[in-house]
């Protein structure tokens, strides 16, 4: 396990020698005997529970997110996009990206390291009143085609080397089946709260999850991304009827009408999704009581977008860059926002959704997308899609030279001659 650069924790990897720590803060590696391992293992161990039960506080509210803002690294920023061999702003929503990586990352040269798609994945009880024009079993059959490398972000992920991770955090269907007991796959992790293997409750009947329920997802988020690689984190998402729970995670803590944040979905029809619409609005209104983010996060679901809310907490508490897809995985960013609002300020974007609340949800947020090409699929499709823009932003900063170093002249107003 590699952590970010900004934690400065002790980690360690397998030597013939024993172990050997890496000081993350130093920079150094040393071999150690198997005692000494014995006791950075343990200390090791500590941080890690540490670093979550922070991620865990700022999920209560019992603390506040750092603030990331630092007006002379902004500016220092600003100088070296200014002072490229470019008219002034001449690579638009790019520099955007570049100014607010490298806020993010704390650099004027940031670069983007072993990046992780992790795709959340959960069914919904909800399905049961006919809100989806797919089946519930899609969930694990799309699940397995992820595995397989045969979905879009599979091949999008492979195709711009990112690491992909699927995690079952409530799906109807055991993958480990006739395995042998411990056994596990590659690509897969496993993050079922307690009661979860059936998905969530009907929610037009009862809470989609008990506050335990939530609480084991939020945790399970916040322990997965604690063992990730990397400095940046994709977000990614599978659960036949999630656009239901999106839209009234947004109906509810976005104060809009569930008219206007009810969409299509897998593809429903006008009629479908006026029906939709009327089962949505009763869940609203049997839950009218659920206001608060967390509250509302348990009576609408699901287990998938709860485990995320985890992840974000525990990625922003990290300081990664978290890349951000459509609807599904906004809504997310939407419940971590009203717990952590500066949250955002470790966010970009991917795309705009075609999916109809999401407009809304990126207004609310007060935030722009980077691509806006009509995606309404899911996955982390989006996120992979905009992530070689995101690498060029970085090597802008980085790699283009200067005015000065290439010996080209600047206008009196600091734009670049043309000839």
């Amino acid at each position: 396990m590699i952590p970010s650069q900004k934690t400065g924790l002790m980690v360690f990897m397998h030597s013939k020698a024993g172990l050997c720590f890496f000081d993350s803060a130093q920079g150094n590696a040393m071999n150690t005997s198997p005692a000494h391992a014995a006791s950075g293992l343990h200390a090791q161990t500590t941080e890690i529970h540490h670093d979550i039960a922070t991620a865990w506080d700022l999920a209560l509210g019992r603390t506040v997110l750092a603030d990331i803002a630092d007006p002379a690294l902004t500016q220092a920023l600003q100088d070296t996009l200014n002072n490229k061999t470019k008219p002034l702003g001449s690579l638009g929503r790019l520099e955007d990206a570049a100014l607010k990586i490298g806020q993010i990352l704390g650099s004027t040269a940031p670069a983007l390291e072993q990046p992780q798609m992790v795709v959340f994945a959960g069914d919904h009880g909800l399905t049961a009143r006919g809100i989806s024009a797919f089946p519930s079993d899609v969930t694990w059959q799309m699940v397995e085609n992820f595995l397989a490398g045969g979905a879009a972000v599979s091949v999008l992920s492979k195709q711009n080397g990112i690491a992909l991770t699927v995690v079952d955090c409530g799906v109807k269907h055991d993958f480990l089946a006739g395995l042998p007991a411990g056994a596990t796959r590659p690509g897969l992790q496993v993050r079922k709260a307690s009661g979860a293997e059936q998905g969530t409750a009907d929610s037009s009947a009862q809470p989609a999850m008990t506050s335990a329920q939530r609480d084991q997802a939020l945790q399970h988020g916040m322990e997965l991304v604690k063992g990730l690689p990397g400095n940046a984190l994709l977000l990614g998402e599978m659960g036949i009827g999630n656009t239901s729970a999106a839209s009234m995670l947004l109906s509810r803590l976005g104060g809009l009408d569930i008219a206007v944040c009810t969409g299509a979905g897998t593809g429903l029809d006008a009629p479908a999704v006026q029906r939709k619409t009327e089962v949505l609005r009763e869940v609203l209104a049997l839950h009218a009581g659920a206001t608060a983010p967390l509250d509302a996060l348990a009576a609408f679901g699901g287990f998938e977008i709860a485990t995320m809310v985890g992840a974000i907490l525990q990625a922003a508490h990290e300081r990664r860059v978290i890349v951000v897809d459509g609807f599904i995985a906004t809504s997310a960013i939407l419940v971590a926002h009203a717990l952590q609002p500066l949250v955002l300020q470790r966010c970009v974007f991917a795309h705009r959704s075609g999916e109809r609340g999401h407009e809304f949800m990126l207004q609310h947020l007060g935030v722009q997308a980077l691509l806006d090409l009509g995606l309404r699929l899911g996955e982390g499709s989006g996120a992979a899609l905009a992530w070689p823009l995101l690498q060029s932003a970085c090597t802008i900063l980085r790699d283009m030279a200067s005015f000065a170093s290439a010996g080209v002249s600047e206008k009196a107003d600091g734009d670049v001659a043309v000839a």
